[in-house]
């Protein structure tokens, strides 16, 4: 399958996703606090490189690959390379520079759920949520045992890795999923043409 394909595959994956999201946030009335990037601060996210394609593919067409690559390399934070924080002293508070490319992890906490080893599901989402949205998550919990949809982690994971079982099986630190998914994208196009109505990347 083309890296062109993939990107398209994982693209309509996260556009039901985005759905199935709306869906549960209006029933659950669920939603993270404006500007709160506490979860991206976290130095211990993993993630697959597949779920990094689209914006290593946007990247190559519209960026500049090599030195974003070199950034990664040299592993200076392991805090996201795509979390931007307000500033220095502020960094809880924050935002994604790549919101619309970020990866399946990052849409899936705060609206997903993981079984546990009795097969019930357990909303995943942050401390911040179940404590000053607490009525609402209460709520939710109890309406999740009585059958409300809520986006299921494994599921969605395994739907990735039907795209591409070696790239969405990986799971890595963040910032080395990104590399992989950089690294990935030009390898294919090294001795491949690129993409009809690119003749050159930026």
């Amino acid at each position: 399958m083309s890296i062109e394909r993939k990107v398209k595959e994982i693209e309509r994956l996260f556009g039901r996703l985005e759905e199935d999201i709306a869906t549960f946030q209006s029933e659950s009335s669920l939603s993270c606090k404006a500007g709160c990037g506490k979860c991206c601060n976290h130095p211990e996210i993993n993630a697959s490189p597949l779920e990094f394609l689209p914006w290593a593919f946007h990247l190559f067409l519209h960026g500049d690959p090599l030195a974003v690559l070199e950034e990664l390399k040299a592993g200076k934070s392991a805090v996201c390379h795509l979390y931007k924080p307000v500033s220095v002293l502020e960094k809880e508070n924050g935002s994604c520079s790549e919101y619309k490319y970020r990866g399946l992890i990052c849409r899936l906490f705060g609206y997903g759920a993981s079984r546990d080893k009795l097969g019930e599901l357990r909303l995943v989402t942050c401390k911040i949520i179940k404590e000053n949205q607490k009525e609402n998550f209460e709520k939710t919990v109890e309406a999740m045992k009585k059958g409300l949809y809520v986006p299921i982690f494994t599921d969605y994971y395994m739907h990735l890795n039907q795209i591409d079982f070696r790239l969405g099986n990986s799971i890595v630190p963040i910032n080395k999923a990104m590399k992989i998914a950089i690294e990935e994208v030009l390898h294919y196009y090294a001795y491949r043409p690129l993409p009809e109505g690119h003749k050159t990347t930026a």
